[in-house]
């Protein structure tokens, strides 16, 4: 028996309610009336080992085809730029598009406390799915939204037209976000910024909230809603989610030389480097060394900071315990551990202990309380 769209996409939507995930039924009535398959397109990837496989509708049927574009899963549309349908076989590179699973995009929309009568503007419209559910729940003349990519922006409007909506949508950068609509009352970004772009906070009216996630080149991620003071100061704290999103792409790390490692100066390690492997640890690092890239973790941690060529790498040291090695200009674990410290020395809580300021001119990410250990972000 053929299993319709719309049953599926009631089932996805109780799914998400029973798991927490849904608890707004103006949401919930939004994601039963988004169709997931018209923002697939005939084809996907899914991950096959170390490469990314390209999944097509006519090759697996409507049936199997729609249970995996209803299962709360994101799947990857384009990898390196090759979107899933051109792709001649199996592929080894980097996403650069997916629709993010329903359930990381209804909590990113909840988070944000959106209510009837918001204008907001979406950071990334992706596939458009996300963008349509919006339409869905405030009005497609009270959603903006803005994708970087022109083939994706295209494609996606295509869509968001074919279900009916619509909204305003611009192919231009994000982080500059779109300021002929503004003043808007939320900015959600489906994409992670390594700090937030000051365009953002001129385009929002006093208490307007941003949620977005703050990543870097580490790879790292919060999730955080920031509400705008009447000062022109936004405030607020990480949630403490395991989620991420692709990093916006002019935030993207540059490219480096091929990686020598170099002795360094040498000493044994304060901290145990496996403390990166923590999701909250693994945060810190990357506050600590903001262009640093980590291209190891486990047996041997390895830091290449982007900027300067500093490195730092560490070892197992003989009887037990940790040696690391240094050398540049900057002592990137040295950064690293003295954050790390703090982290333990305040108990070792997870990400939602954590809140953040930001201002024009500076943007800080605070343990505890504002006046406790902070870290500011590359502005």
């Amino acid at each position: 028996m053929t299993t319709t769209a719309a049953t599926l996409r009631r089932e996805l939507a109780a799914t998400l309610a029973e798991r927490g995930h849904l608890t707004d039924p103006a949401w919930r009535a939004a994601v039963e009336g988004t169709p997931r398959e018209l923002f697939l397109g005939p084809s996907f990837y899914r991950p096959s080992g170390t490469q990314w496989e390209p999944v097509h509708r006519d090759r697996l049927g409507v049936d199997e085809w729609l249970r995996l574009v209803y299962s709360d899963t994101t799947w990857v549309t384009q990898v390196d730029g090759i979107d899933a349908a051109e792709a001649p076989g199996p592929l080894a590179g980097r996403p650069t598009s997916s629709s993010t699973l329903p359930s990381l995009v209804v909590r990113m929309l909840e988070l944000a406390g959106l209510r009837d009568g918001d204008k907001v503007l979406e950071i990334g419209t992706g596939t458009g799915y996300s963008t349509v559910i919006l339409c869905h729940r405030l009005g497609e003349k009270l959603v903006f939204s803005v994708e970087y990519d022109p083939g994706l922006a295209a494609l996606a409007a295509h869509r968001i037209h074919d279900a009916g909506f619509s909204p305003t949508l611009v192919n231009g950068d994000g982080l500059q976000g779109h300021k002929e609509g503004a003043d808007y009352d939320a900015i959600v970004a489906t994409c992670s910024v390594r700090s937030i772009p000051r365009s953002w906070l001129w385009q929002l009216r006093d208490g307007g909230t941003i949620t977005t996630t703050i990543s870097g080149w580490m790879l790292a991620s919060g999730l955080i809603r920031l509400t705008m003071g009447e000062d022109g100061t936004a405030t607020g704290r990480f949630t403490g989610d395991t989620i991420g999103y692709m990093l916006a792409r002019p935030h993207e790390q540059p490219p480096r030389p091929r990686l020598v490692l170099h002795p360094g100066t040498t000493r044994a390690t304060l901290v145990d480097p496996a403390l990166i492997e923590n999701w909250t640890g693994h945060f810190l690092a990357q506050l600590a060394a903001p262009s640093a890239e980590l291209l190891s973790i486990g047996d041997s941690v390895i830091l290449v900071d982007v900027a300067t060529g500093s490195q730092a790498w560490t070892e197992p040291a003989g009887g037990g315990g940790w040696t690391v090695h240094q050398h540049g200009a900057l002592c990137l674990w040295d950064q690293v551990e003295v954050a790390l410290t703090a982290w333990q020395e305040a108990g070792a809580p997870d990400q939602s202990a954590f809140g953040m300021t930001v201002t024009d001119d500076t943007q800080t990410v605070w343990l505890g309380e504002p006046s406790g250990p902070s870290w500011q972000l590359p502005v």
